[in-house]
Formats: C-alpha cells, structure tokens, sequence
C-alpha cells in the first residue's frame, strides 16, 4: 500500500509538466507556433467571458439563496442514510451537494472541512478528491449552454449528475481504502 501511496504522489507530481511537454512537443512537429495560437485562445477566452457575466451572477444568486434558505441542510438531513450505507462521514455531505452547483462555493465548504478537521484527515482527503473528480455541473449547463443559447440541454444533465454521483462515491471509497 506505501508503494501504491508513493506512486500516485509521483505520478501527480509530474502529469501536468508532461502534459504541457506533450503540448508543446506536438506544436513543435506540427509546425504551429503555439505561443500565438496560446495568445488567440486567451483573446477569444476573454469575449467569452464577457458574454457568460450574466448567465454567471444568475447562478450566484440561485446558489446563495440555496444555502441561505436552508435547502442544503434540509437535503443534506434527507441523504444521510445513502451516505452513511457508503461509508461517507457525513461532514462531507455539505461538500458532496455544493459540488455541482458552485466551484467557489464548493472550495468554500471545502476550505471550511479542512480548517475544522486537518488536510490530512480523512474527512479532508474525502473532500479534496471530491473537488477534483466531481464537476460544477449545474454552474456549467447555466453558464456555458447558456453563452452558445442551447435551450435544450437534453441527456447533459442527467449525465453529468450520474458523473458526478460516481465520483462522489469513488472518491469515499478510494479515500476509505488508502487512508
């Protein structure tokens, strides 16, 4: 199990340099000159972003008066058997249902588990591998399918939902096992 642990440190330590040396090399065979291809993307980045700002404090507002109507305590109450049956403390509960609505909101709760019980708790690791195998699926059907005007989102929600419950679950059971 220590090798186990050693090798993923290593390998999360070195994917993200390859990648961007496997970016970078490809660019290089193919002849494109990929700083200004980089500085393009940014351009069109940038207008993109202008354009989603409305569909974006939308989603803050939906999301803020979610949590301060209670809704998330209620709901978080509701599915405490499902989490406990996994083997999911329930303070990470909170964690597991801002997720799909907020990355700012989720990184929040987040931040909160870690100060409250130690980043290497496993309440912390639970929370942590959450953030990273989850996605903000909701933040991302009102924002983007909402910048490019896709009315009907059809099979994407219940996609990204099915998606994220398995990361979810995948995430307190790899967690559970190797700390």
């Amino acid at each position: 199990m220590e090798y186990f642990k050693l090798t993923l440190d290593w390998a999360s330590i070195a994917v993200i340099p390859l990648i961007l040396l496997l970016f970078l090399s490809i660019g290089y065979f193919k002849k494109v000159k990929v700083y200004e291809q980089f500085v393009e993307g940014a351009k069109e980045g940038f207008q993109i972003g202008v354009k989603i700002i409305p569909y974006l404090v939308a989603m803050l507002v939906a999301i803020a008066m979610f949590r301060a109507s209670g809704a998330l305590d209620i709901l978080t109450y509701v599915l405490k058997p499902f989490t406990d049956f996994i083997g999911m403390p329930s303070e990470v509960l909170p964690m597991a249902m801002m997720r799909p609505l907020s990355g700012s909101g989720s990184l929040g709760v987040m931040t909160e588990l870690m100060k409250t019980h130690g980043v290497d708790s496993l309440i912390g690791f639970i929370s942590s591998t959450m953030f990273g195998s989850t996605e903000t699926t909701f933040y991302v059907i009102a924002v983007y399918f909402g910048a490019v005007n896709i009315q009907k989102t059809r099979y994407a929600l219940p996609a990204g939902l099915m998606a994220d419950v398995a990361g979810l679950i995948a995430a307190t059971l790899i967690c559970t096992a190797i700390f």
